[in-house]
């Protein structure tokens, strides 16, 4: 398989977490499809549960624990069930969400939310019920949801009626409509300035669309020969991108295809011969690739080099014997970055619920380690969403991990928080009954005001 290389990644090690570390207690939504089934910010994650009016938990990343079904505070609004649902790059406290319903909600978390307590237990507290805003377009139930890497505020939704749709969330409109899928969207990625996306369809084919103005520039015909669904990666800025899938018999494979001739891959590495579709988490800073699959205990780790044999093995990954449903990434700034904590992922599985999996650098510094902890993409957006709509073509704006220097960029700076029309409605409502409340106050005790 994977070549063997000399890297500062080569020995990254991943030991199963404690059951105390451990997410728990469970009852997943048995909702099928090719979401990951779990997502995160640097603060929170999410997972769907099982239930009506689509039930979604609120995790926090510090307050590991067990869910009681009834007892800890989870989030509904939906009159269907969840398909998928996205943290917003830019703010941690922000989720979108997808339903069965064919809307799309808006959240936002409270600061104070905290439904497991600092000792594991279930706290109890008011259900999430309210979502800032509505986005209403879609005419059947929306499948996938993906923020825009590096504008603010931009949403993209793929739904049964086979379009692509970009929002604009702050003002809760619809941009821009693609319909030139043939069939239904298995997955969608933005690319890393975001001025492309890339459909991955169940007719093989894999489309790549420009994003303003909805049409496809170019085209992977047949992908992968197999029926299981393929996963679409773009390789950072290399112009390369990374698709799995299955070949025609069966076997599990991953290829490398340039974009500047996708008449056939540049490489293709076959992997085993299992069902599961494989789903891969890309490391952009690092260019570690971590290869999940659902159904899959172990996952594979190996880093990505532009120029052939484009893939090297790794460490062992994580081995286990429990399968995975889902998985994703939490971004780098919710990382232990003073462990050694290269990358960690939450992985969902029916028997011991959601599992952290911590992957570790050894070193024997208790220093920054520069040299495995690149800059990565800030929480600060590089333009809005009327700035990128209008031409506007720019990468992430970049920070430093280490926590010296991120203490010294933020001392004295306060994070503007952008709101939404849906969230500036609902605080106005909140305020005026408040108004209202106290008026009937001063009246009742007789005292004189100005009603104007």
């Amino acid at each position: 398989m994977f070549k063997i290389r000399t890297s500062k990644y080569r020995h990254v090690f991943c030991d199963a977490p404690k059951q105390e570390l451990c997410h728990t207690g469970f009852r997943l939504s048995t909702v099928t499809g090719d979401q990951q089934y779990v997502k995160a910010s640097a603060k929170y994650f999410s997972v769907a549960l099982f239930g009506g009016g689509g039930l979604v938990y609120v995790g926090r990343h510090d307050r590991p624990g067990r869910f009681l079904p009834g007892s800890t505070p989870t989030l509904h609004g939906h009159a269907g069930a969840i398909l998928d649902f996205e943290w917003n790059p830019f703010d941690d406290s922000m989720l979108a969400t997808a339903s069965e319903d064919t809307t799309i909600k808006i959240w936002n978390i409270p600061e104070e939310w905290e439904p497991i307590n600092e000792k594991g237990a279930s706290k109890p507290g008011s259900d999430i019920t309210a979502s800032d805003i509505d986005l209403i377009g879609h005419a059947k139930k929306v499948n996938l949801l993906r923020f825009h890497p590096t504008a603010s505020n931009v949403l993209a939704s793929t739904s049964s009626d086979y379009t692509v749709k970009l929002w604009d969330i702050e003002h809760g409109e619809e941009l821009a409509t693609f319909d030139e899928m043939q069939d239904l969207c298995q997955d969608i990625v933005w690319d890393y300035k975001g001025d492309n996306y890339a459909t991955a369809c169940k007719d093989k084919a894999v489309r790549f669309v420009d994003a303003r103005a909805s049409k496809v520039t170019s085209k992977i015909a047949m992908a992968h020969d197999g029926v299981k669904g393929v996963k679409v990666v773009y390789m950072g800025e290399s112009g390369k991108v990374l698709t799995t899938g299955h070949s025609r018999a069966t076997g599990r494979e991953v290829k490398i295809w340039d974009l500047k001739n996708l008449d056939a891959p540049i490489h293709t590495e076959k992997i085993d011969s299992a069902a599961g579709v494989l789903m891969p988490l890309y490391d952009v800073d690092t260019d570690v690739i971590y290869l999940t699959g659902k159904g899959d205990g172990n996952i594979r780790t190996c880093e990505f080099e532009d120029k052939a044999p484009y893939f090297h093995k790794l460490n062992d990954g994580f081995r286990s014997t429990t399968a995975l449903k889902g998985a994703c990434l939490v971004p780098k700034r919710g990382l232990n970055i003073m462990k050694c904590e290269s990358a960690r992922i939450l992985k969902v599985t029916n028997e011991l619920g959601i599992q952290p999996l911590s992957f570790t650098v050894p070193r024997k510094s208790d220093a920054f380690q520069t040299d495995i902890f690149p800059d990565t993409a800030s929480a600060e957006p590089a333009h809005t969403s009327d700035e990128w709509f209008k031409g506007s073509s720019k990468g992430p704006k970049m920070e430093s991990l280490n926590p010296l220097k991120k203490g010294q960029a933020m001392n004295g700076v306060s994070k503007r928080k952008s709101l939404s029309v849906g969230a500036l409605s609902n605080g106005l409502k909140k305020a005026e009954a408040r108004i209202k409340y106290l008026e009937g106050k001063l009246d009742a005790a007789g005292i004189s005001y100005d009603k104007a």
